[in-house]
Protein backbone atom coordinates (compact mmCIF):
# COMPACT_ATOMS: atom_id res chain seq x y z
CA UNK A 1 0.00 0.00 0.00
CA UNK A 2 2.27 2.74 -1.17
CA UNK A 3 -0.23 4.91 -3.84
CA UNK A 4 -1.33 7.89 -0.82
CA UNK A 5 -4.69 7.08 -2.81
CA UNK A 6 -5.51 3.24 -1.00
CA UNK A 7 -3.95 4.75 2.62
CA UNK A 8 -6.79 5.19 5.06
CA UNK A 9 -7.14 8.20 6.26
CA UNK A 10 -8.35 8.76 9.60
CA UNK A 11 -9.27 12.55 10.81
CA UNK A 12 -9.44 12.94 14.42
CA UNK A 13 -11.41 15.64 16.15
CA UNK A 14 -10.34 15.84 19.71
CA UNK A 15 -9.48 19.37 21.57
CA UNK A 16 -7.20 17.48 24.09
CA UNK A 17 -3.16 18.19 23.07
CA UNK A 18 -2.59 15.13 25.40
CA UNK A 19 -5.09 12.79 24.07
CA UNK A 20 -4.09 14.21 21.04
CA UNK A 21 -0.62 12.83 21.29
CA UNK A 22 -1.44 9.72 22.76
CA UNK A 23 -3.80 9.02 19.94
CA UNK A 24 -0.65 9.63 16.94
CA UNK A 25 1.73 7.43 18.76
CA UNK A 26 -1.03 4.81 19.24
CA UNK A 27 -1.90 5.04 15.44
CA UNK A 28 1.55 5.19 14.90
CA UNK A 29 2.35 1.75 16.60
CA UNK A 30 -1.00 0.03 15.35
CA UNK A 31 -1.59 1.28 11.99
CA UNK A 32 1.88 1.97 10.02
CA UNK A 33 -0.17 2.73 7.18
CA UNK A 34 -3.01 5.26 8.09
CA UNK A 35 -2.56 9.07 7.18
CA UNK A 36 -3.70 10.73 10.83
CA UNK A 37 -4.56 14.19 10.88
CA UNK A 38 -6.34 16.28 13.37
CA UNK A 39 -8.98 18.70 14.32
CA UNK A 40 -8.91 21.05 17.05
CA UNK A 41 -12.71 21.46 17.78
CA UNK A 42 -16.06 20.90 15.32
CA UNK A 43 -15.60 24.36 14.06
CA UNK A 44 -11.93 23.04 12.32
CA UNK A 45 -13.54 19.88 11.61
CA UNK A 46 -16.38 20.84 9.29
CA UNK A 47 -13.79 23.34 7.74
CA UNK A 48 -11.86 20.56 6.62
CA UNK A 49 -14.75 18.55 5.14
CA UNK A 50 -16.23 21.28 3.53
CA UNK A 51 -12.83 22.14 2.36
CA UNK A 52 -12.56 25.35 3.26
CA UNK A 53 -9.18 24.66 5.51
CA UNK A 54 -6.36 22.54 4.67
CA UNK A 55 -5.26 19.67 6.96
CA UNK A 56 -1.84 21.38 9.11
CA UNK A 57 -0.77 17.83 9.10
CA UNK A 58 -1.82 16.97 5.56
CA UNK A 59 -1.04 20.15 3.11
CA UNK A 60 -1.14 17.96 0.07
CA UNK A 61 -4.34 16.97 0.35
CA UNK A 62 -6.64 18.93 -1.62
CA UNK A 63 -9.59 17.41 -1.29
CA UNK A 64 -10.57 15.98 2.13
CA UNK A 65 -12.38 12.66 2.63
CA UNK A 66 -11.69 10.84 4.99
CA UNK A 67 -12.34 6.87 5.25
CA UNK A 68 -13.05 7.25 9.15
CA UNK A 69 -13.71 10.05 11.24
CA UNK A 70 -13.08 9.91 15.40
CA UNK A 71 -15.05 12.67 17.27
CA UNK A 72 -14.89 13.48 20.43
CA UNK A 73 -18.12 15.17 22.07
CA UNK A 74 -16.94 17.24 24.65
CA UNK A 75 -15.01 20.47 22.20
CA UNK A 76 -14.98 24.16 22.28
CA UNK A 77 -16.99 25.92 19.61
CA UNK A 78 -18.56 23.50 18.17
CA UNK A 79 -19.32 20.28 20.38
CA UNK A 80 -19.50 16.67 18.98
CA UNK A 81 -22.76 16.07 19.01
CA UNK A 82 -23.19 19.06 16.61
CA UNK A 83 -20.69 18.40 14.27
CA UNK A 84 -22.16 14.94 14.34
CA UNK A 85 -25.49 16.06 12.92
CA UNK A 86 -24.14 18.16 10.64
CA UNK A 87 -21.69 15.55 9.06
CA UNK A 88 -25.11 12.91 8.93
CA UNK A 89 -27.44 15.23 7.71
CA UNK A 90 -24.78 16.42 4.34
CA UNK A 91 -25.22 14.09 1.54
CA UNK A 92 -21.59 14.38 0.78
CA UNK A 93 -20.41 13.28 4.10
CA UNK A 94 -23.16 10.99 5.85
CA UNK A 95 -21.17 7.91 4.37
CA UNK A 96 -18.28 8.77 6.19
CA UNK A 97 -18.05 5.86 9.14
CA UNK A 98 -18.15 8.38 12.15
CA UNK A 99 -17.11 7.03 15.37
CA UNK A 100 -17.55 8.50 18.52
CA UNK A 101 -14.41 8.76 20.62
CA UNK A 102 -15.50 10.29 23.82
CA UNK A 103 -15.07 10.24 28.23
CA UNK A 104 -18.96 10.26 28.46
CA UNK A 105 -20.49 7.08 28.61
CA UNK A 106 -23.74 8.88 29.74
CA UNK A 107 -26.54 6.96 27.74
CA UNK A 108 -27.91 9.70 26.26
CA UNK A 109 -25.39 10.83 24.77
CA UNK A 110 -24.88 7.15 23.61
CA UNK A 111 -28.69 7.01 22.92
CA UNK A 112 -28.66 10.68 20.94
CA UNK A 113 -25.35 10.04 18.73
CA UNK A 114 -26.77 6.70 17.86
CA UNK A 115 -30.29 8.36 17.09
CA UNK A 116 -27.97 10.72 15.08
CA UNK A 117 -26.02 8.29 12.77
CA UNK A 118 -22.74 7.58 14.65
CA UNK A 119 -21.40 4.02 13.07
CA UNK A 120 -19.78 3.45 16.93
CA UNK A 121 -19.69 4.65 20.22
CA UNK A 122 -16.57 4.07 22.36
CA UNK A 123 -15.64 5.37 25.68
CA UNK A 124 -11.83 6.14 26.01
CA UNK A 125 -9.82 3.97 27.41
CA UNK A 126 -8.28 5.26 30.60
CA UNK A 127 -4.60 3.37 29.81
CA UNK A 128 -2.41 3.51 26.74
CA UNK A 129 -2.46 -0.01 26.63
CA UNK A 130 -6.07 0.00 26.14
CA UNK A 131 -5.89 2.79 23.80
CA UNK A 132 -3.88 -0.03 21.42
CA UNK A 133 -6.62 -2.28 21.46
CA UNK A 134 -9.02 0.26 20.75
CA UNK A 135 -6.67 1.61 17.79
CA UNK A 136 -5.78 -2.27 16.69
CA UNK A 137 -9.89 -2.87 17.07
CA UNK A 138 -11.14 0.13 14.63
CA UNK A 139 -7.76 0.19 12.15
CA UNK A 140 -8.52 -4.40 11.99
CA UNK A 141 -12.50 -3.30 11.13
CA UNK A 142 -12.31 -0.16 9.36
CA UNK A 143 -9.16 0.33 7.39
CA UNK A 144 -9.08 -3.86 6.53
CA UNK A 145 -12.71 -5.38 7.14
CA UNK A 146 -15.18 -3.33 5.60
CA UNK A 147 -16.05 -2.10 2.21
CA UNK A 148 -16.03 1.82 2.53
CA UNK A 149 -17.58 4.09 -0.32
CA UNK A 150 -14.95 5.05 -2.78
CA UNK A 151 -12.15 2.55 -2.36
CA UNK A 152 -12.96 -0.20 -5.37
CA UNK A 153 -9.46 -1.67 -3.96
CA UNK A 154 -11.37 -3.17 -1.55
CA UNK A 155 -14.06 -4.51 -3.42
CA UNK A 156 -12.22 -7.44 -4.99
CA UNK A 157 -10.70 -9.64 -2.16
CA UNK A 158 -10.17 -13.46 -2.20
Amino acid sequence: MTDPGTIPMILIAEDDPDDRLMMKEAFAERCHNCRICFAHDGVQLMRFLNGEEQLPDDPDASIVCPDLILLDLNMPLKDGREALQEIKSDPRLRTIPTIIMTTSGNEDDVRYCYQTGANSYIVKPSSYSGLLDVVSSLTSYWATTAILPGRPERYDRD
